[in-house]
């Protein structure tokens, strides 16, 4: 029998580029004075736009590696359509998360005591992008597991990784605790479902879990739900959403805008893993508490965000924290439709949908987060807090047209409003998958949040174009702060604005792209 493992190394490539990139950093870091670390920032950049172009040689051809050699139809990595394109999101996500944080780390090492260090915070958001590129490939459960932790365990660091910060180590010690005691629950899952099916692989799973002993029956039904828990809690679904809130407002901005785009999809990656490829027999399981955490998810999301955008003196980057737990109730409603449906083609389409919609909300949730550490930057000589408050960004449209006029669109699409047609398209698709599946309450409880939102999205929206405050005499006025005089943009901020509405709004001039593009799902 021949043992040797024959890896395909062009299949490997996107995660692989990235953690080399991630090592290259590191060691470089180690030889570089703390005045020339610049550098490191566009060897991230270029890392991750490497392996972003390393998905194109795969994208026609389904590859796999790290078979078992007296199995070779059994392998821990398969490179298939699902995972290349949530490859490209987590990575095209962690590229623009790199630009954001380059003017972060301007100066860093230079004696500023409140800066990022550099070097780390690129090794880490590296490594971290190498997991989550890892994770929709994997195709048994240690694979998969093991690669979800690698995707968390740098994000811990990196919300508390800024100096002097009064914020971060708090928020990233309730991120950790929360995420471990997640992580507990999916392995004890994972174990009841070894128990009852004899092997880890998603497919040797999914063909032996319903012939398993009807002694283990309860155990491998209890294994399916735990297994659950860890990746509901990536995706900030209620209850496991607790954290979201403050580790966003703790953590650096780009890192905050990373954990809601990156994180989350891998999160939804794994969800969509074991349910339609492990557990397809059991959706009978899986699937109602998937819909009943979608409705309570959208619904605690939306009401949250609708309180906080109400009192404008409240963090923008809350808001967007609240509203990223609204948007996952809505990526959930297509993997809850999953498990009523009976033919596997129609599972199938169902993923693809979540994958549409995760396509939609990352570029545009990260145009957003953009606009705001543009505003951030432009209010740096004013006191603390100041650029990141709801209210700082009245008569946005005065100062930076395009900025403005961008925000109101990453903000319309979110809503699902035209001129943010790609919004409404991918709304639209979700609410179809539930129908489809008989899921009406389901559907109807989508349409009373998808109104509540408006409240919260359109009442940002109006205060961009709305006269800003009049400038105000006297040191530590919030108004005169609010008024400074726009800075000059980064070219990094600027460019990630762009390339994220040049996204959403080529997929608004034909929205039939994103289904087609994401169309057979797993």
């Amino acid at each position: 029998m021949n043992l040797i493992q024959n890896v395909d190394w062009a299949a490997l490539a996107p995660p692989l580029v990235t953690a080399v990139a991630a090592v290259v950093v590191l060691v470089a870091d180690l030889f570089l004075p703390a005045g020339r670390k610049a550098p490191l920032a566009w060897v991230t950049v270029g890392g991750l736009a490497l392996a972003l172009a390393a998905l194109a040689p795969l994208w026609n051809d389904d590859r796999t590696t790290f078979c078992l050699a007296d199995d070779p139809g059994l392998c821990s990595y398969s490179a298939d359509r699902f995972a290349l394109l949530v490859q490209l999101l987590v990575l095209g996500g962690a590229l623009l998360a790199a630009l954001l944080t380059v003017p972060e780390l301007r100066g860093a090492g230079e004696g500023d005591r409140d800066g990022l260090p550099g070097g780390e915070f690129w090794f880490l958001l590296l490594s971290s992008a190498s997991g989550a590129a890892l994770l929709p490939a994997a195709r048994d459960l240690a694979t998969l597991v093991i690669a979800l932790e690698v995707t968390t365990l740098p994000a811990y660091a990196l919300v508390g990784l800024r100096r002097g910060s009064a914020t971060g180590p708090e928020a990233a010690l309730k991120f950790f605790l929360s995420s471990v005691t997640a992580t507990a629950v999916g392995l004890l899952g994972v174990s009841f479902v070894y128990a009852g099916a004899g092997s880890l692989f998603l497919s040797e799973i999914a063909a032996e879990l319903p012939e398993a002993d009807p002694q283990l029956a309860t155990l491998a039904k209890a294994g399916v739900a735990l297994t659950l828990v860890g990746f509901v809690f990536k995706v900030a679904a209620v209850p496991f959403h607790f954290w979201v809130p403050e580790t966003y407002q703790g953590a650096p901005l780009p890192v905050a805008g990373y954990l809601s785009v990156v994180g989350k999809t891998a999160g939804l990656a794994g969800l969509a893993l074991v349910t339609t490829g492990a557990f397809p027999g059991q959706g009978n399981v899986w699937g109602p508490p998937l819909a009943v955490l979608a409705g309570l998810t959208m619904t605690v999301g939306n009401v949250a965000a609708l309180r906080v955008a109400a009192d404008g003196a409240h963090s923008a980057v809350r808001v967007l924290a609240w509203s990223s737990v609204g948007q996952a109730g809505y990526l959930l409603v297509p993997l809850a439709a999953a498990g009523f449906v009976e033919d596997g083609g129609a599972a199938r389409d169902a993923v693809g949908t979540a994958l549409a919609y995760a396509l939609m909300y990352g570029a545009v949730n990260l145009g957003a987060f953009a606009v705001l550490a543009l505003v951030v930057h432009d209010r740096r000589a004013a006191p603390p807090g100041t650029g990141r408050r709801v209210v700082d960004f009245r008569g946005l449209f005065a100062e930076r047209p395009l900025a403005a006029l961008a925000l109101a669109f990453f903000l319309l699409c979110l809503a699902g409003l035209p001129p943010g047609v790609i919004g409404l398209f991918a709304k639209v698709a979700v609410f179809r998958s539930a129908v489809d599946a008989g899921l009406g309450v389901l559907a109807v409880v989508m349409a009373l949040n998808v109104a509540v939102a408006l409240g919260y999205y359109l009442r940002w929206t109006a205060l961009l174009f709305q006269p800003g405050p009049e400038p105000q005499d006297g040191p530590g006025s919030g108004a005169g702060d609010a008024a400074a005089p726009a800075g000059r943009p980064t070219f990094a901020v600027s460019t990630a604005i762009a390339l994220a509405a040049s996204v959403a709004l080529v997929l608004s001039g034909a929205p039939q792209l994103i289904l087609t593009f994401t169309g057979g799902g797993l």
